[in-house]
């Protein structure tokens, strides 16, 4: 049966079949072409097909569009992530195709099964997918890379060392905070003084483990495979952000804006599977290192993104606390 084009899509729809053309799928079993919600910066499609299969489609936006500097090709990175998640045995999408052949990047891969965790969960079924999330993280950080850092290039080759990468990092979005004149909650100069004085804890690590870096619940999908059956993890998703660097610095997006000492469920689940999870006074300084990192990305990347005026309010009084809190911990940790 050939497919149809859905009104008003046509760009989209064209894209879609070229993009399945392109990896070897036949375009005429395109049959629904449903946006999904919740990315950021790269749009996302659902495409069925008419056997009931499903995929998922990324495009990247204009080269020319505003961006922060470690997200030129994300899709590299992100791309990166699913074939680490491969090895690991870890629930997440398989990657079908990544390319530029419709004159912009973008990656198609296969759609996990499940929606975005939400809050309708019982207190049981949400520490059991907790346990389970614990198990598939410290997976997740038993794959290591070539070098410390993005595997996009976005900010240069790997490093050999975590401290020359993260410090790389670091000056990125500062110097991005000072490009888009971000409204932070300190000077972007004070702030690098500050998480300098930090960075020779970063020396600890010594290998570069798989990070996701973007674990909040609106990337973790939840399966109900049938009523009455126990809820799983259906995939871990959106891994633009990946880098090789600190397995600590996925603690901070695992327990957003909270403490991640607190979720005594998945601290549980990540060591029964190996993982190590201590908490002592290095590595509650490199913590805070890596909560300033992302939440100077929250509050840097509110003006490439031009975010609505509500958005903007929660970012002020959610984040930029929260990056103070980080920044003060650091201060009085090494003065």
């Amino acid at each position: 049966m050939a497919s149809t084009e859905p009104a008003g899509s046509s760009d989209s729809w064209w894209r879609a079949r070229r993009v399945l053309e392109g990896a070897r799928v036949d375009p005429e079993r395109l049959t629904r072409l449903r946006p999904l919600s919740g990315g950021t910066y790269n749009a996302v499609e659902e495409l069925l097909l008419t056997d009931g299969s499903r995929y998922v489609l990324k495009v990247a936006p204009a080269p020319t569009a505003p961006a922060l500097r470690y997200e030129s090709r994300l899709l590299v990175s992100e791309a990166e992530f699913y074939r680490g998640a491969a090895e690991a045995g870890v629930q997440a999408p398989r990657v079908v195709d990544v390319g530029e052949e419709t004159g912009v990047a973008h990656m198609l891969m296969t759609a996990c099964p499940g929606e975005t965790w939400d809050d309708a969960l019982t207190e049981a079924e949400q520490a059991d997918l907790r346990a389970e999330l614990g198990r598939q993280v410290a997976r997740l950080h038993r794959v290591t890379g070539p070098g410390y850092g993005y595997p996009s290039g976005a900010l240069g080759p790997l490093a050999p060392d975590w401290r020359t990468a993260f410090t790389v990092m670091i000056e990125a979005i500062l110097a991005d905070a000072r490009h888009y004149r971000a409204r932070l909650p300190r000077p972007a100069d004070e702030v690098a003084r500050t998480l300098r004085a930090a960075f020779p804890a970063l020396d600890e690590v010594t290998a570069p483990c798989l990070v996701h870096f973007d674990l909040w619940r609106g990337n973790i999908l939840v399966d109900r495979p049938a009523a009455g059956e126990q809820p799983r993890i259906g995939g871990l998703i959106d891994g633009e952000r990946m880098f090789w660097g600190d397995p600590l610095a996925d603690f901070v997006s695992l327990a957003l804006l909270g403490d991640i000492e607190k979720d005594e469920a998945f601290l549980a689940g990540y060591r029964e599977a190996g993982g190590r999870a201590e908490f002592d006074a290095p590595a509650r300084l490199r913590l805070a290192l890596y909560r300033a990192y992302l939440y100077l990305i929250m509050l840097t990347e509110t003006v490439p993104r031009a975010v609505d005026v509500g958005q903007e309010r929660w970012v002020q009084e959610r984040v930029a606390p929260e990056l103070v809190a980080a920044l003060d911990e650091i201060e009085d940790s090494v003065s």
